[in-house]
Protein backbone atom coordinates (compact mmCIF):
# COMPACT_ATOMS: atom_id res chain seq x y z
CA UNK A 1 0.00 0.00 0.00
CA UNK A 2 2.91 2.61 0.63
CA UNK A 3 4.69 1.70 -2.50
CA UNK A 4 0.99 3.33 -4.48
CA UNK A 5 0.62 5.97 -2.66
CA UNK A 6 4.51 7.20 -3.34
CA UNK A 7 3.99 7.13 -7.19
CA UNK A 8 0.90 8.61 -6.48
CA UNK A 9 3.02 11.01 -5.10
CA UNK A 10 5.56 11.54 -7.46
CA UNK A 11 2.99 11.30 -10.75
CA UNK A 12 0.96 14.82 -8.66
CA UNK A 13 4.31 16.49 -8.40
CA UNK A 14 5.25 15.62 -11.91
CA UNK A 15 1.87 16.71 -13.46
CA UNK A 16 2.37 20.01 -11.45
CA UNK A 17 5.78 20.56 -12.62
CA UNK A 18 4.11 19.99 -16.08
CA UNK A 19 2.12 22.23 -15.75
CA UNK A 20 4.45 24.97 -14.27
CA UNK A 21 6.78 24.72 -17.20
CA UNK A 22 3.86 25.24 -19.80
CA UNK A 23 2.90 28.57 -17.89
CA UNK A 24 6.17 29.54 -17.85
CA UNK A 25 6.63 28.91 -21.58
CA UNK A 26 3.80 30.56 -22.51
CA UNK A 27 4.55 33.68 -20.57
CA UNK A 28 8.05 33.91 -21.99
CA UNK A 29 6.77 33.14 -25.40
CA UNK A 30 4.53 36.76 -25.52
CA UNK A 31 7.16 38.50 -23.88
CA UNK A 32 7.79 41.53 -26.30
CA UNK A 33 6.43 44.41 -28.05
CA UNK A 34 2.77 43.59 -30.21
CA UNK A 35 0.96 45.75 -32.35
CA UNK A 36 -2.60 45.68 -32.88
CA UNK A 37 -4.18 44.68 -36.15
CA UNK A 38 -7.48 44.41 -36.03
CA UNK A 39 -10.20 44.12 -32.97
CA UNK A 40 -13.65 43.56 -33.07
CA UNK A 41 -16.46 44.62 -30.46
CA UNK A 42 -20.06 44.50 -30.08
CA UNK A 43 -20.19 42.17 -33.05
CA UNK A 44 -18.06 44.99 -35.35
CA UNK A 45 -14.94 45.59 -36.17
CA UNK A 46 -13.57 48.32 -34.56
CA UNK A 47 -10.78 51.00 -35.37
CA UNK A 48 -10.07 52.65 -32.05
CA UNK A 49 -7.54 50.31 -30.80
CA UNK A 50 -5.72 49.67 -34.18
CA UNK A 51 -2.13 50.67 -34.24
CA UNK A 52 -2.00 50.09 -29.99
CA UNK A 53 1.12 48.52 -28.97
CA UNK A 54 1.25 46.12 -26.08
CA UNK A 55 4.27 45.22 -24.63
CA UNK A 56 4.97 42.57 -22.05
CA UNK A 57 8.49 42.50 -19.61
CA UNK A 58 9.00 40.25 -17.00
CA UNK A 59 5.34 40.17 -15.26
CA UNK A 60 4.77 43.86 -16.80
CA UNK A 61 2.49 45.04 -19.39
CA UNK A 62 2.45 48.16 -21.34
CA UNK A 63 0.04 49.67 -23.42
CA UNK A 64 0.65 52.89 -25.73
CA UNK A 65 -0.55 54.40 -28.54
CA UNK A 66 1.62 56.97 -30.79
CA UNK A 67 4.59 57.14 -27.72
CA UNK A 68 1.56 57.81 -24.93
CA UNK A 69 1.24 55.58 -22.17
CA UNK A 70 -2.63 54.40 -21.93
CA UNK A 71 -2.16 51.41 -19.47
CA UNK A 72 0.27 50.03 -17.38
CA UNK A 73 0.44 47.44 -14.64
CA UNK A 74 1.16 43.58 -13.84
CA UNK A 75 -0.13 40.65 -16.08
CA UNK A 76 -0.66 36.74 -15.45
CA UNK A 77 -1.46 34.29 -17.85
CA UNK A 78 -2.81 30.12 -17.05
CA UNK A 79 -1.56 27.85 -20.03
CA UNK A 80 -3.20 24.77 -18.40
CA UNK A 81 -7.00 26.71 -18.50
CA UNK A 82 -8.80 25.66 -21.57
CA UNK A 83 -9.75 28.51 -22.97
CA UNK A 84 -5.91 29.87 -21.21
CA UNK A 85 -6.55 32.94 -19.14
CA UNK A 86 -4.60 36.21 -18.68
CA UNK A 87 -5.35 38.91 -16.44
CA UNK A 88 -3.89 42.85 -16.66
CA UNK A 89 -3.64 44.02 -12.86
CA UNK A 90 -4.03 47.96 -13.39
CA UNK A 91 -1.24 49.82 -11.60
CA UNK A 92 -1.75 53.71 -12.33
CA UNK A 93 -4.20 55.81 -13.67
CA UNK A 94 -8.12 55.80 -13.83
CA UNK A 95 -8.06 51.75 -13.70
CA UNK A 96 -5.91 51.86 -10.93
CA UNK A 97 -6.72 49.04 -8.61
CA UNK A 98 -8.84 47.42 -11.68
CA UNK A 99 -8.62 44.07 -13.79
CA UNK A 100 -9.43 43.02 -17.34
CA UNK A 101 -9.83 39.51 -17.29
CA UNK A 102 -9.39 37.57 -20.53
CA UNK A 103 -8.49 34.67 -22.46
CA UNK A 104 -5.52 34.14 -25.19
CA UNK A 105 -3.91 31.90 -27.82
CA UNK A 106 -0.99 32.05 -28.69
CA UNK A 107 0.53 30.99 -32.25
CA UNK A 108 3.91 32.21 -32.45
CA UNK A 109 3.50 35.52 -34.51
CA UNK A 110 0.19 36.11 -33.55
CA UNK A 111 -1.72 36.77 -30.00
CA UNK A 112 -5.56 37.08 -30.00
CA UNK A 113 -6.78 38.10 -26.77
CA UNK A 114 -10.50 38.36 -25.89
CA UNK A 115 -11.57 40.47 -22.52
CA UNK A 116 -13.67 41.93 -20.08
CA UNK A 117 -12.00 45.86 -20.89
CA UNK A 118 -15.07 47.33 -22.36
CA UNK A 119 -17.07 46.01 -19.47
CA UNK A 120 -15.65 45.27 -15.63
CA UNK A 121 -18.28 44.11 -13.83
CA UNK A 122 -18.54 40.88 -17.29
CA UNK A 123 -16.81 37.61 -16.13
CA UNK A 124 -14.18 36.69 -17.69
CA UNK A 125 -15.03 35.55 -21.83
CA UNK A 126 -15.57 31.70 -22.31
CA UNK A 127 -14.50 32.44 -25.92
CA UNK A 128 -12.78 34.45 -28.82
CA UNK A 129 -16.29 36.02 -29.72
CA UNK A 130 -17.31 39.63 -28.89
CA UNK A 131 -21.04 39.29 -29.70
CA UNK A 132 -23.55 42.03 -29.57
CA UNK A 133 -23.73 43.19 -25.46
CA UNK A 134 -21.19 40.87 -24.41
CA UNK A 135 -18.92 43.60 -22.86
CA UNK A 136 -16.11 42.27 -24.58
CA UNK A 137 -13.13 43.28 -26.81
CA UNK A 138 -11.22 40.29 -29.11
CA UNK A 139 -8.23 41.98 -30.62
CA UNK A 140 -5.62 40.31 -32.66
CA UNK A 141 -1.98 41.49 -32.33
CA UNK A 142 1.25 40.62 -34.55
CA UNK A 143 4.54 40.58 -33.01
CA UNK A 144 5.92 44.21 -33.37
CA UNK A 145 8.89 44.78 -35.07
CA UNK A 146 11.53 47.51 -34.66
Amino acid sequence: MRGRGWWRSIGSLLAVLVVASVHAQDAASIQGAWTVVSAERDAKATTEVTGHRLTFSGDTFVIQHEGHSLFRGTYTVDASRKPASIDFAHSDGNLKGKSWKGIYRFDGETLRICDNAPDLSKPRPTQFSAKAGSGYICIVFRRATG
